[in-house]
C-alpha cells in the first residue's frame, strides 16, 4: 500500500507516528521533505489468513446445491461468502475449518476435498483463503453471526452479490462441476 501526503501532512504525520491508523516507520533520506511536492509512505498490507467451507447438499447430484452466507458485520457487511474464518496458531486447516463452521452455523461437518486457495488484496489487507468441501454431519444449520443464507444451484450462483475473493472460489467450483474435473490435492 502506498499513501501520498504532502510536505506538510507529511510533517504532520511524522510527528504523530501514524497514518490511517498505522504505525510509520521512519527511514533516513538525504535532502529536506519540504523540497518535494509530495512525497510516497509504503505501508506493508496487513496479512489474514482464512479458510472457507463449500458446504454441499446433494454432492455429485444434477441438483447439488452450495450453502452461501450474507455477511451481517464489519467492512463487507450484506456480502456473501462461504463460511468460514481465520485459523489459529497451531491449528491446520481443516480443524479451522470445522471449528469456524460449529461456532458460526452450530453444526458439525466433515471437511472433504480442498478445492483451491485464493490470493486476493482487499484495499487494506490481503487475504489467503483456503477452500474446502464440506458435508453436514451434525446440528442443523442456524445462523449465528450471518444475517442470511441461501442454497444455490449451479443456475443460481450468480444470483448473490459476492464478495471479489468468494468469488473467484465460485469460479473454481463452477469449472469442477461443469468440467467433471478431478478434485486437486494439497
Amino acid at each position: 500500500m502506498s499513501i501520498k501526503l504532502s510536505a506538510s501532512s507529511f510533517y504532520i504525520a511524522k510527528k504523530m507516528k501514524y497514518v490511517n491508523g498505522v504505525k510509520l516507520k521512519t527511514a533516513g533520506c538525504v535532502g529536506s521533505f519540504f523540497e518535494r511536492e509530495e512525497v510516497s509512505i509504503f505501508i506493508p498490507m496487513k496479512r489474514i489468513e482464512v479458510v472457507a467451507g463449500i458446504i454441499r447438499d446433494g454432492a455429485g447430484s444434477p441438483s447439488e446445491k452450495v450453502f452461501a452466507t450474507q455477511r451481517g458485520y464489519g467492512d463487507f457487511r450484506d456480502g456473501w461468502e462461504f463460511p468460514g474464518g481465520k485459523i489459529e496458531a497451531g491449528e491446520t486447516p481443516e480443524r479451522a475449518l470445522a471449528r469456524e463452521l460449529r461456532e458460526e452455523l452450530s453444526v458439525e461437518v466433515h471437511v472433504g476435498d480442498f478445492l483451491c486457495t485464493v490470493e486476493y488484496d482487499y484495499p487494506v489487507f490481503h487475504l489467503t483463503m483456503h477452500c474446502y468441501f464440506c458435508t453436514v454431519v451434525g446440528g442443523e444449520l442456524t445462523l449465528l453471526e450471518h444475517e442470511a443464507a441461501r442454497w444455490l444451484g449451479k443456475a443460481e450462483l450468480l444470483s448473490v452479490d459476492w464478495l471479489p475473493a468468494d468469488m473467484q472460489v465460485v469460479e473454481a467450483y463452477r469449472s469442477v462441476v461443469e468440467c467433471g474435473s478431478a478434485l486437486p490435492k494439497l
